[in-house]
């Protein structure tokens, strides 16, 4: 367990030291618009959630710590060829290997993080993970923004160097797991997975909770600078939500420990989320919008664990990484229809002077998401298949 949090805040350290400046890189040295970086972005973005699917259920057949590297590998490889990018489609090539090899060793990861993880804690080891992936997140801006104001080259090379190095980590620290399907038939997860009518009803759910939570690298960022037209403040508002999941990330899932409705809580964490975004209708000042991000982050913290957390609650474990690899489709889909309508909402809100709409919407679509999960506990058929794992 130690060997995967590991990896992980390297993998993050690599990830969020890349991503925020490649935009930056092929506008601003190759004059690109920002719609075709952001459809390039998109690309990788779907290479890698889109077909996530079938990576999970290559790794439950071949194994899980095999994909990894593969998936590692071609990760490594594709941020690292963004140092040598010159033309659009040596970009586009590079941006789908990285995103392909996403679509391999994450499913593969999460199956080994439910596998590894003793049940009574496995909550506790998902929210020990989310502060790590926060505190990388924020150690990777201060090393991204160094190497990129000195060249994009060695910052991409690093990105690449990162995952390498994740590759050691991998063949030293991660025990040969062995793989759940032995039938033979990588084919065999869509046809389980596809019969898992409360699976496939909680990652249509999900879809909501993964629009509401998408705000947070686009309508937010834009409404902070918009009404205080400073990009200082954005930082400070991102960076408060980092800081609230560092400090008490651990301490609220400790709280919540004994607490058995589950699906319930991830409503209620949603339906904070979207009270806290809803409250930007009325905040015009730093102070006031950091007190709505930390609500919002509150949210975060009381549904992220048990969301995770409920994935191999469903999956039986010979085809856990595919259950894994399916639910990235709710990622996929809330992440697209978030940042296109969501950027629609707030356009709009602003043309006909209604700046509370984007953000009633996202509170629209929390009560939902709380309604439908709290109707999901009351069923019988979720509730036995939690009582049974």
């Amino acid at each position: 367990m130690k060997w995967l949090l590991v990896l992980s805040v390297l993998m993050n350290m690599g990830f969020y030291a890349l991503i925020p400046y490649l935009t930056l890189h092929v506008t601003g040295s190759y004059g690109w618009t920002l719609a075709m970086a952001g459809l390039m972005l998109g690309v990788r973005q779907f290479s890698q959630q889109g077909i996530a699917f079938i990576g999970g259920m290559v790794a439950d057949r071949f194994g899980y710590k095999l994909t990894m590297i593969l998936g590692i590998f071609a990760r490594a490889t594709g941020f690292s060829a963004f140092a040598f990018c010159t033309e659009t489609w040596q970009f586009f090539a590079a941006a789908i290997l990285s995103g392909l090899g996403g679509s391999l060793f994450e499913p593969a990861m999460a199956a080994c993080y439910s596998i590894l993880a003793p049940q009574d804690i496995r909550k506790e080891v998902f929210a020990m993970r989310s502060v790590l992936n926060n505190i990388s997140m924020v150690g990777s801006q201060l090393i991204g923004t160094a190497l990129a104001m000195f060249d994009f080259y060695w910052l991409s090379l690093f990105a690449g160097a990162a995952y390498y190095v994740c590759i050691l980590f991998v063949m030293i620290g991660i025990p040969p797991i062995e793989a759940g399907n032995r039938s033979g038939k990588v084919t065999e997860g869509i046809h389980l997975v596809f019969r898992d009518r409360a699976f496939l009803m909680f990652c249509a759910i999900m879809i909501g909770y993964y629009y509401i939570y998408m705000q947070i690298f686009l309508a937010i960022p834009k409404y902070v600078e918009d009404v205080l037209d400073s990009k200082t403040a954005v930082g400070i508002v991102l960076a408060t939500v980092s800081v609230m999941v560092i400090l008490f990330q651990m301490k609220i899932t400790k709280l919540l420990a004994g607490q058995t409705q589950h699906f319930t809580l991830i409503g209620f964490g949603t339906l904070l989320m979207s009270i806290g975004m809803f409250l930007f209708s009325f905040s015009n000042t730093l102070w006031m919008i950091m007190i709505d991000v930390c609500i919002f982050s509150l949210g975060t913290m009381i549904s992220n664990p048990y969301l995770v957390d409920m994935v191999p609650r469903f999956a039986p474990r010979e085809h856990i990484g595919a259950y894994f690899g399916f639910s990235g489709y709710s990622i996929a889909i809330g992440g697209s229809i978030g940042t296109v309508l969501g950027g629609w909402m707030y356009d709009q809100g602003q043309v006909l002077h209604m700046s509370w709409l984007p953000w009633g919407f996202c509170l629209l679509i929390g009560m939902i998401v709380a309604w439908a999960m709290y109707r999901m506990e009351r069923s019988a058929k979720v509730s036995a298949v939690a009582k049974v794992m």
